[in-house]
């Protein structure tokens, strides 16, 4: 059985992308109304719900 590492980018592109998300989301919310907020909701948003979905299904298992 031989292990075979990972490089450092395919491990931390979607922590980065998850990052990246929540921070164009903070941005947007700073720049200003209406669309922004949408973009905002949205940026900041998804990394919410893709926390609470990995916390519950480790919960689960």
């Amino acid at each position: 059985m031989s292990h075979r590492s990972q490089s450092t980018w395919r491990i931390f592109t979607w922590p980065l992308l998850i990052a990246l998300l929540g921070a164009a989301g903070l941005f947007a919310a700073l720049l200003g109304d209406d669309g922004w907020d949408v973009l905002a909701w949205i940026g900041l948003g998804i990394p919410a719900v893709l926390g609470v979905q990995a916390l519950l299904r480790r919960r689960r298992s």
